[in-house]
């Protein structure tokens, strides 16, 4: 698992409008970088809406927010458009990405289990350190942390 301190490890994935995004393009801002199960989902649509409705809060902290779910880039972009989401979506179909992240694992649902995202949030600093670390966080914790967090470095 990664901690704070960490370098974050990079990844290319396809987004919402079929764009290839990196996480260094970002350099020089904050990222907050959610991995939620599924898009369209009752709770990964309240921490989705939650990031949207406080994404001032990001923009004064020099920030931005990226998603990332094993959803397709098609599947992301209704979701977006439905939502008025005002950040990127990221599809990361093979798991790699969450892997790297330590996210990817046993979840269990109505007593079955399988694996799939286990609910995580992390904040990387403008040299691309990771900054704060939110595991297995429910979706009105994870928009509750990183809000009060980057309040505290505005």
């Amino acid at each position: 698992m990664l901690q704070k301190g960490d370098q974050a490890p990079d990844f290319e994935l396809l987004s919402d409008g079929g764009e290839l995004v990196r996480l260094s393009d970002f350099r020089g801002k904050r990222v907050v970088l959610f991995f939620y199960p599924r898009a369209n989902t009752p709770g990964c649509t309240r921490q989705a809406c939650g990031f949207r409705d406080n994404y001032a809060v990001v923009t004064q902290a020099n920030g931005v927010v990226l998603g990332i779910s094993p959803d397709l880039p098609e599947a992301l972009a209704k979701w977006k458009e439905a939502q008025g989401f005002p950040y990127l979506l990221l599809s990361d179909p093979s798991h790699e990405v969450a892997e790297k992240y330590g996210v990817w694992g046993e979840r269990k649902l109505y007593g079955r289990s399988f694996m799939g995202i286990i609910r995580s949030h992390f904040i990387i600093d403008e040299d691309g350190k990771i900054v704060d670390v939110q595991y297995k966080v429910s979706p009105q914790k994870s928009v509750e942390r990183a809000v009060k967090f980057l309040e505290s470095v505005a």
